[in-house]
Formats: C-alpha cells, sequence, structure tokens
C-alpha cells in the first residue's frame, strides 16, 4: 500500500456523502492515512466540514447536483454517511467507474426498510419478526391490527429514529401516522412490525476487507424514539448466542458484498437472534469503541476500504452515552464541566452549528466495568447542560 500526501496530483481522495458526527470520526481516521478528504452535506458548517480539506452544501437527493460534485472531484472511495442520498446519483457514480463504498446496490438495499427486511427474511431467510408494509392509513390500521398490540411504526427511509413510534393499542394508531411524517427521508411507505418479545438488542459491528470478516465485541444498546441514548461493550450475551449473532451478521454482509464496516442490529431472546437492521457504515452505537478498542470502528471503517488488515486489541469494558439539546439555538454552546474529564472518562462536541430539541450534541465515553461505566456516563450526561 502506497500513502500519498493530499492536495497533491497523486492523492488518494475519499468523499463523505454525509459529514455529521460519525462522518467526522471517518474524516479524522482518514486524514491520519494521509487521504484527501471531501465532506458533503446539505447544511453549511457540519461536523465533518471543520476537518475535511474541501466541503460542499448540496441537495442529498438531487441526483444531478450529487453527480455533479461527484465528477468534478473525482474521488477514489465514495463513503455514503447517511440514507437520505440520490441512490440514483450512486449508481450512475459506479457505472461509470467510481468506487462507491460498500457497493451502489447494498446501499440501495439498506437505505430503505422494505428493501432490507424483503432481502434479508425472504432471500436470505435469516430470522425476523413478523412484518407488513403499507401506504394509507386504513392499510396502517388493518396491518397493526393483524400483527398486535403493541406494534413499531417506522417511515421505510429515515435515520436517527425520526419518524419511528411505539402503536401500543388501536387508539395510538393515527397519532404513528402523523408522526412518521417526520421522516427524515420517504414516509410515503411504512414497515408495521410485530413486537418482537426480547431480552435485549445489540448491534454487531462487522468489517470487511475483501479478504476476511472480522466482528467487534457485540454493543449494547438502549433506545428512544427509536433513537441511541446509550451504548456499551460487551454486551454480556452467552456463546451460543454470540455465535448465533455471529452467524447472521456474516450471512447479511456476504449477501450485500463489499468492503466496511457494516452495524448489524439485531434482537436477542435467550440464545434465539432476530435481524433487525444493517447500517454499511459506523454506527452511532459504536462511538463506545473510541474508548474500547485500539482502533474505533472509524478506524476499522478506513481499513477495511483500503483492504488493510483489520487486526485490532479490546482494551475492556466501557459505555457511551448521548447529550441531546433541550433548545434551539444557532449558536449553541455546550456546557461541560472540567470534572467530567476523569483518568477514565472524557466528553467529545461535535460541534453542530445549530441545535435543536433532541438533537445529538455531544457523547461521554467512559473505561470502566460495564456497569459502572455505564453509570458513569449517565451521570455525565446529566451534568451537561445547553448553556
Amino acid at each position: 500500500m502506497q500513502f500519498s500526501a493530499p492536495l497533491k496530483s497523486n492523492s488518494k481522495r475519499i468523499m463523505l456523502l454525509g459529514s455529521g458526527e460519525l462522518g467526522k470520526e471517518v474524516a479524522i481516521e482518514a486524514q491520519r492515512l494521509g487521504l484527501e478528504v471531501i465532506a458533503v452535506d446539505r447544511y453549511q458548517n457540519a461536523p465533518a466540514h471543520h476537518v475535511a480539506h474541501r466541503s460542499y452544501v448540496v441537495n442529498m437527493q438531487d441526483r444531478e447536483a450529487v453527480l455533479e460534485i461527484i465528477r468534478r472531484e473525482k474521488p477514489d472511495y465514495i463513503l455514503p454517511e447517511i440514507e437520505a442520498i440520490s441512490i440514483e446519483a450512486l449508481f450512475d457514480a459506479e457505472n461509470e467507474g467510481f468506487n462507491v463504498i460498500p457497493n451502489a446496490d447494498a446501499v440501495n438495499k439498506t437505505m430503505n426498510r422494505k428493501n432490507i427486511r424483503r432481502f434479508a427474511a425472504e432471500e436470505l431467510g435469516l430470522k425476523t419478526g413478523p412484518y407488513a408494509f403499507v401506504s394509507t392509513l386504513e392499510g396502517l390500521k388493518e396491518e397493526a391490527s393483524k400483527l398486535g398490540f403493541p406494534c413499531v411504526i417506522k417511515p421505510v427511509m429515515s435515520s436517527s429514529g425520526h419518524g419511528q413510534s411505539v402503536a401500543r393499542t388501536a387508539g395510538d394508531i393515527e397519532k404513528s401516522w402523523e408522526i412518521a411524517k417526520e421522516a427524515r427521508g420517504d414516509a410515503s411507505e411504512l414497515i408495521v412490525e410485530a413486537f418482537v418479545d426480547f431480552d435485549y438488542e445489540i448491534t454487531m459491528l462487522t468489517v470487511r476487507n475483501g479478504k476476511e470478516t472480522v466482528f467487534c465485541e457485540a454493543i449494547g444498546h438502549e433506545q428512544r424514539d427509536g433513537d441511541y441514548v446509550f451504548s456499551w461493550q460487551p454486551m454480556r450475551m452467552s456463546e451460543v448466542a454470540k455465535k448465533n449473532a455471529q452467524e447472521i451478521a456474516k450471512k447479511i454482509t456476504d449477501g450485500l458484498g463489499g468492503r466496511g464496516l457494516f452495524g448489524v442490529e439485531m434482537f436477542v431472546k435467550g440464545d434465539e437472534v432476530y435481524f433487525s437492521e444493517v447500517s454499511p457504515r459506523p454506527h452511532d452505537t459504536g462511538m463506545v469503541t473510541l474508548i474500547t478498542q485500539s482502533q474505533s470502528e472509524f478506524a476499522l471503517h478506513l481499513r477495511a476500504v483500503l483492504g488493510l488488515p483489520l487486526g485490532f486489541t479490546f482494551y475492556g469494558d466501557g459505555a457511551s452515552a448521548a447529550f441531546k439539546s433541550d433548545k434551539h439555538s444557532y449558536a449553541p454552546l455546550v456546557d461541560v464541566d472540567e470534572s467530567l474529564f476523569t483518568n477514565n472518562s472524557f466528553v467529545r462536541v461535535f460541534s453542530k452549528p445549530e441545535s435543536h430539541k433532541g438533537r445529538r450534541m455531544a457523547v461521554a465515553l467512559v473505561f470502566d466495568e460495564v456497569d459502572a461505566a455505564l453509570k458513569q456516563a449517565r451521570d455525565i450526561i446529566s451534568n451537561i447542560k445547553d448553556a
């Protein structure tokens, strides 16, 4: 492998399509390997814009606008970092010889819950909970009644829990229908999922470099309104359940193909494991790897993209907790007391240019035995404020 310097005629370039806090960490890891970074997002001064060599603001769902930037910059690798991207632009770019990570078809399948659920359950035969797809309020009422209550209702395209809700009774359906319109993506069709009776849910970070597949220790996580709030690593689970989870993760990522890191979400009941979703990119719950591993999920993603070896050391238990803003501001300030930076913990501030209620603005990371780390992470978050 030959490593170049950025801003040269022979520079290796990556383009991030989506430049949030996860993309920012990918950009930092790319800088460490001498890659030239181009960060693209729908709004100005997104987190990865701060650490990229060049940045662009564009409607990410505008096919021609996205293609124009790709053709102008001619990146060696295109890394989609969000779901709401013009998939047509990615297919066009791939047909023109550009390298989409992991590949345009995998992005197409995973950005749409209908595509990936049918691929996983009907083509690969992975175990999932019962589900149905609807596009009208009447259809939602009918399918929810068949699947039973409570049930989970999500737009087929969205991210970070936007538009997702749990209908606990038939009386909640109309409210869930309205919530779905808040999707960050496409709310024209919804997936209705029977509530799986599970003990816990995990993310299995799965990494492929074209030669081998490796797994990080399973990550446990807690979500609220479909969005990550707390995560910890490792999740305590039986060896049988872990083996089953790794088999499912390998099967779905082999099916999708390509290189990179995948966040595979699963439900676990005893030793039984159910596939839920997969993201072909670093996962928000995986931010805990910034403190638990010698190579974070972001570093592993870059290694996989470049075809480099995937070995790493798991240092030990840890936890993360997301700080979410409680107010809207065009000049947000995150008030972190210096006492929250200790010998086993620190805070990462995302530097988003605007805050609003519920927007993720920072993350607390703690290195300690899981229960103690999670308690400390919760305590840290409770002591961070919007200034």
